[in-house]
């Protein structure tokens, strides 16, 4: 088969189905049956300058895929696959592949850079390859290597950085890396390709620079090759590739730039005023990233104590202001004709008001004076750029400002405003929108003493938003999310959210013409008008709203049983199929949800059979997005019907079944397993012909290696819904669920808590084996407490580590004292010895009761009085 590789890669690329199957079905042979020749006879045929480009491509391809994937699991396969393949053939291979890079052809050439990386991934951690540095370095220094070579080692450079890790490279590696780097950058090196490689790979390199950072002499001499090379005569792209360094520099290395920064201001302003659009984008991006790296500094500060804070802070947007927010005021005159059809658009005029935003969040009130002469200069102007420029300054200054400051000019603001949504181009219409939505958003406070939203200008807000959601589109869109925000600030608003009340049959109408209107041919307005809808109803004061609510839960059942009739005939009909059936189903939870108090509750129980009706037939659609919407539907449906949802139960129970094994879309198992939840607490011990069928399944998920982590925390907590439910008749599960819970706990100890998303875990991972053991303690507790005393110990154990363990968070703490207060109560003196030889709880419980947090304090005292009713008995 090696003879005939060059042959086989050709014919897996021919046009003819037949040749193609054959020929991969050989390569695959070929792969399975001897995989270290088969990764040889690849590499060779990427080294080889007579092979056809086509052949060399593919083999590239396949060598690449062939050491790195994406899913984890995948990809450690591989890695494993690449480190039992003999030392003598590996060896073949990576000179093969360094030979490559002197290849005439220049995607070889790349290719292999891309491999060679991959190849380091794997085997630099393991102190293997150890001269490939060397070698690599080799390349650039010859006195007359040609620039192809020096090109494509330094891009090769640049790959490896990237794959490895800082700690993996000797500081004598680091260093021989940036000298050769620099060295490509500087003047004294005659071709442009290799200076380009050469930024791009400082770019993949500044990770491991701390050291030389840290060398005042070194950083400067690498900030002024940068600085150097943004304003290259070159090119477009060198510059380009310096500013992205710089960016990353302010990112990494912000504690070293404060005597760089006049130089740095005025490169970028230069930039941003005169270069081509890719550099001076990044050149705005500096200033994006500096103003992020500060906000993030000043939240830290304020956690640390500013006085006693280890952080460094220079204020440089603040010092820079001044020039700065002119400096991005004149970007925003510079819109592209068709912006306002595409929000994904990238160009001077989204980055300089983006990176206006970001300023005004680090600044707050200062950028108000040197932004609003801009805006009432431009706001009358004849030309649409001008009036478009100052309504997305002032729209981008409304977050950072407090609401003092901003609320007599959004208030004095809104004529203006509401006269624009009528002006003649779309543009202007647009972002007026968007910016009455950031003022809805941001600055609307129906409780305050001096509302910007007032019975005085709402009639005209009103009346200008119901008319215009009737525009083009893009304007439509904005103006929904105007209403959106418009309508949330009235959450928890009391009867102040009455104030809507007149207009909550107008806006229910418009939207939902909104979304007939965007139909299937735009479908980004329909969904924004049905998640408009949504909020409405959710913030709507509903003693004033019921009768109209009911009816529009009558018109969005009715809609979901339309979408099943729909003809599909495509998976693009299916996916559109499922998108709407989506947005309905989580309208139905949010109307659910809202009508299920006191006042709606009976609306909800006559209706629910013809929902229920509606939710099942949408099940038979099959589509992973629909399951959990209707799901989560089906437990607000639940939570309100209470035991009358038993009778949904032979039929749901199926489809309840078929998310909780959903391994694969996990999103659907985990919400499965929350109406697990939902439904024990509806229907308490009704629930217990299910329970096997429930149990066993959940139980399968905990030991599935290949199921989603965040899936485990919620079937932990489920087992003390179950309990709750069904009382003493889970013993039969008991032997089962125990064991996983203690070998969860145990596994919670000995995570690596120094990864921020792995605390978060461990930390839902805990609560959730608390609220098991709460769940089961309560459900024995009247009948056969004994039953539970077995686990006691190892309970008093976990609480006294998850206490001991600072990275734990509030919602852990409650869940951990609940679960020894409902120890407490359910076994009383039989753990009277437990408790005496455990006094940690003193100073947990004292902690507790010195609690901000008045149901933490509340259980703390709770079970501090149980326990001191046990010990002195």
């Amino acid at each position: 088969m090696a003879m005939e590789i060059t042959q086989a890669l050709l014919s897996a690329q021919s046009p003819d189905g037949q040749t193609r199957t054959v020929a991969e079905a050989n390569l695959k042979q070929f792969q399975e049956q001897n995989l270290p020749q088969f990764l040889l006879s690849l590499s060779t045929e990427l080294s080889n300058d007579q092979k056809p480009p086509e052949s060399r491509r593919l083999a590239g391809i396949i060598l690449k895929n062939s050491l790195d994937a994406k899913d984890s699991a995948r990809k450690e396969y591989l890695t494993q696959q690449w480190v039992s393949v003999d030392p003598s053939i590996k060896f073949q291979i990576k000179e093969s592949l360094l030979r490559t890079l002197a290849s005439s052809v220049a995607e070889a050439r790349h290719t292999s850079s891309q491999v060679i990386a991959k190849v380091a991934s794997i085997e630099i951690p393991r102190k293997e390859w150890q001269d490939l540095i060397g070698k690599l370095l080799g390349n650039v220094t010859q006195a007359f290597a040609p620039g192809s070579l020096k090109q494509a080692t330094l891009e090769t450079l640049g790959y490896v950085c990237e794959e490895v890790a800082p700690q993996d490279l000797e500081q004598d590696q680091v260093n021989a890396v940036l000298t050769a780097v620099v060295q490509g950058m500087t003047s004294a090196e005659p071709n442009s390709d290799v200076h380009l490689a050469a930024i791009r790979a400082l770019y993949n390199a500044l990770d491991f620079a701390q050291t030389n950072f840290e060398n005042q002499v070194e950083r400067n001499f690498i900030m002024k090759v940068v600085c150097e090379t943004a304003v290259s005569k070159e090119s477009a792209e060198i510059r380009q590739a310096a500013f992205e360094c710089l960016v990353a520099i302010a990112s990494i290395y912000y504690d070293y730039l404060e005597p760089y920064m006049q130089t740095l201001f005025n490169l970028t302003a230069e930039a941003v005023r005169g270069d081509e659009e890719p550099v001076a984008l990044q050149a705005i991006e500096f200033w994006s990233t500096l103003a992020e790296e500060e906000m993030e500094r000043q939240d830290d500060c304020v956690a640390l104590d500013e006085l006693n804070s280890p952080l460094l802070h220079f204020h440089f947007v603040d010092k820079a202001l001044e020039s700065l927010v002119p400096m991005l005021l004149e970007t925003l005159l510079k819109q592209e004709e068709d912006q306002d059809q595409d929000d994904t658009m990238w160009n001077l005029s989204m980055a300089g008001g983006t990176c206006l935003g970001l300023v005004s969040k680090t600044v707050g009130d200062k950028v108000v004076p040197l932004v609003m002469p801009f805006v009432e200069r431009n706001i009358t102007k004849a030309d649409w750029r001008s009036r478009e420029a100052a309504t997305f300054a002032f729209g981008s200054i409304l977050e950072g400002p407090s609401v003092e400051k901003l609320s007599p000019l959004a208030r004095s603001g809104f004529e203006f405003l509401l006269s624009a949504m009528k002006d003649q181009s779309s543009h202007v219409r647009d972002t007026t929108a968007w910016t009455l939505g950031r003022v809805f958003e941001l600055v609307h406070r129906p409780v305050s003493g001096d509302p910007v939203i007032n019975e005085k200008n709402l009639p005209g807000i009103m009346t200008v938003l119901l008319d215009s959601i009737r525009d083009v589109p893009n304007v439509a869109e904005k103006v929904c999310g105007s209403l959106y925000f418009l309508a949330q600030g009235y959450e928890d608003a009391g009867p102040a959210s009455k104030a809507l009340t007149p207009y909550y049959e107008s806006m229910i109408a418009a939207l939902l013409s909104t979304a007939d209107r965007a139909g299937i041919s735009n479908v980004r307005l329909r969904a924004s008008a049905y998640e408009t809808l949504n909020e409405v109803v959710r913030c709507s004061y509903i003693p004033d709203t019921l009768n109209t609510t009911a009816q529009l839960l009558q018109e969005i059942t009715r809609r979901v049983k339309h979408t099943v009739d729909l003809q599909v005939v495509s998976s693009d009909d299916r996916e559109k199929q499922s998108d709407l059936q989506a947005l309905l189903c989580g309208g139905l939870q949010v109307i659910i949800q809202k009508l299920g108090g006191s006042e709606g509750k009976s609306v909800i129980l006559q209706m629910a059979d013809e929902m229920m009706m509606a939710f099942l037939r949408v099940f038979g659609c099959r589509s992973a997005t629909v399951h959990e919407e209707a799901m989560l539907a089906i437990g607000a449906l639940a939570y309100v019907t209470g035991a009358d949802f038993e009778k949904y139960m032979p039929e749901f129970y199926k489809f309840l079944e078929m998310g909780l094994t959903n391994f694969e879309e996990y999103q659907v198992c985990s919400i499965s397993v929350g109406v697990v939840g939902d439904i024990c607490r509806a229907l308490d011990d009704k629930i217990l012909p299910y329970c096997d069928g429930i149990m066993t399944v959940l139980l399968k998920d905990l030991s599935n290696a290949m199921l989603n982590r965040s899936v485990k925390p919620p079937i932990f907590s489920s087992f003390g819904d179950i309990a709750l439910a069904i009382g003493e008749k889970f013993d039969k599960y008991l032997p089962y669920a125990a064991p996983m819970m203690q070998s969860a706990s145990e596994m919670c100890m000995h995570l690596d808590t120094s990864d921020d998303d792995m605390v978060e875990y461990v930390n839902q991972l805990r609560r959730g084996i608390f609220e098991a053991y709460s769940g089961m303690l309560q459900g024995f507790k009247n009948s056969k407490p004994e039953i539970m005393l077995p686990y006691a110990a190892s309970l008093v154990l976990f609480i006294e580590a998850v206490f001991k363990d600072h990275s734990s968070d509030d919602l852990v703490t409650k869940a951990a004292v609940a679960a020894l207060g409902d120890l407490a109560d359910a076994l009383g003196g039989r753990i009277k010895e437990l408790l005496a030889g455990s006094p940690f709880y003193n100073e947990l419980l004292s902690e507790c009761l010195l609690s901000d947090d008045d149901v933490l304090k509340e259980t703390a005292g709770w079970a501090q009085v149980l326990i001191q009713h046990i010990l002195q008995s």
